[in-house]
């Protein structure tokens, strides 16, 4: 009975331990990350002083204040922020089924890993002339590179995922007398899932980026488009408003994305 209380003494003070040993890396990262902002940011106000052509940090600010007033901040944002939503959704949820059925099945594989590699290869901005000329300057041809740019990066990351699984795990499931549905549902997916994640922090860094390049050709709003205006009349502050905006908005999106992983892929060891 002692022995056993002692046991588990013993792994209740390890847990603990383990808790406080991450815990200080938390700490110590979030104040890492302080540190990096507030010197990258003065490293910009001291360049800024330079006779390099910066704006410095307060009148970006005083821009994005203005901005803010007359109501061009929001819509800007809202514009490239439901683009990249909406092409990020519909690229990754068609994205995870083909890449299970590539992974699980040779045939599947086979019919669709030519077009995926084909297109893999094709950046999604050479698409955008294409799509202008097939859908027009409205919505949809900017919607569509964005879902493309998306799909390909979740779609590889998916399939990699399903055929890293570790064969010992499909057959000791195999021993147990699990079908083929159990065994998708029980280890190829959980085993899976961090490859997906992975591929959407990927395919949302690219849906960003496409987002910003659609809108450079044809675009009546977005941020895209509030920076090729200010590039006319070089308005620097605005170009760093609009630059900062979707780093905040991507480096936020990144970091829901990075909490789901951590919390759905819980049983993973990390550093």
């Amino acid at each position: 009975m002692s022995v056993a209380v002692e046991t588990s003494t013993s792994r209740s003070d390890t847990k603990t331990a383990a808790q406080k040993e991450a815990s200080r890396k938390r700490q110590l990262l979030l104040a890492l990350n302080a540190v990096s902002v507030i010197g990258g940011i003065g490293i910009w106000w001291l360049l800024s002083a330079t006779d390099i052509q910066l704006p410095p940090p307060p009148e970006v600010v005083e821009k994005f204040v203005a901005m803010l007033a007359n109501g061009t901040w929001f819509s800007d944002t809202g514009a490239s922020l439901a683009r990249v939503l909406t092409g990020f959704t519909l690229g990754t949820a068609l994205a995870i089924p083909i890449g299970f059925l590539m992974g699980w099945y040779t045939v599947a594989r086979g019919i669709f890993e030519p077009w995926i590699q084909f297109f893999r290869t094709v950046p999604p901005l050479a698409i955008i002339p294409l799509a202008i000329v097939l859908m027009g300057i409205g919505e949809q041809p900017k919607i569509f590179v964005i879902f493309l740019a998306a799909f390909l990066s979740c779609v590889i990351s998916t399939f990699q995922g399903v055929i890293s699984v570790d064969k010992t795990l499909i057959n000791a499931a195999r021993v147990l007398g699990a079908g083929d549905g159990r065994i998708f549902a029980k280890v190829v997916v959980p085993a899976s899932t961090p490859f997906i994640l992975v591929g959407m922090r990927v395919g949302l860094g690219s849906a960003w980026a496409t987002v910003v390049a659609a809108e450079l050709i044809a675009a009546q709003g977005g941020l895209g488009y509030r920076m090729q205006n200010a590039q006319i009349y070089y308005d620097m502050p605005t170009i760093f408003v609009a630059l900062i905006t979707i780093g905040v908005f991507g480096l936020i999106m990144d970091r829901i994305l990075l909490f789901a992983e951590k919390k759905l892929t819980g049983w993973q060891e990390r550093i």
